[in-house]
């Protein structure tokens, strides 16, 4: 079973570019969750998670980072655990 990632995003943001890019030649199927103009929500969402920047990224409810942290992950080897990908 593949693990729920969700991706909060806004445009422009180039590193939202990349994640996506990124998870989808990965073949991850990613729930994007567009928060351009939302202020409120991003600021709930940063709040929350205590992360400061997009795009916020959540593996199965846990925040794993943004951008940068994915593919520190990758280089680890401990992206596709986290995505229950063997």
């Amino acid at each position: 079973m593949s693990s729920k990632v969700v991706m909060y995003t806004k445009d422009p943001c180039p590193y939202c570019d990349r994640a996506r890019t990124f998870l989808e030649n990965k073949g991850v199927t990613i729930e994007e969750i567009d928060l351009t103009g939302k202020e409120d929500e991003i600021n709930e969402i940063k709040l929350k998670t205590g992360w400061r920047t997009v795009p916020i990224i959540l593996i199965n409810g846990k925040l794993v980072g943004g951008y940068t942290d994915i593919k520190a992950l990758e280089e680890e080897g401990e992206l596709d655990k986290l995505l229950g990908i063997s």
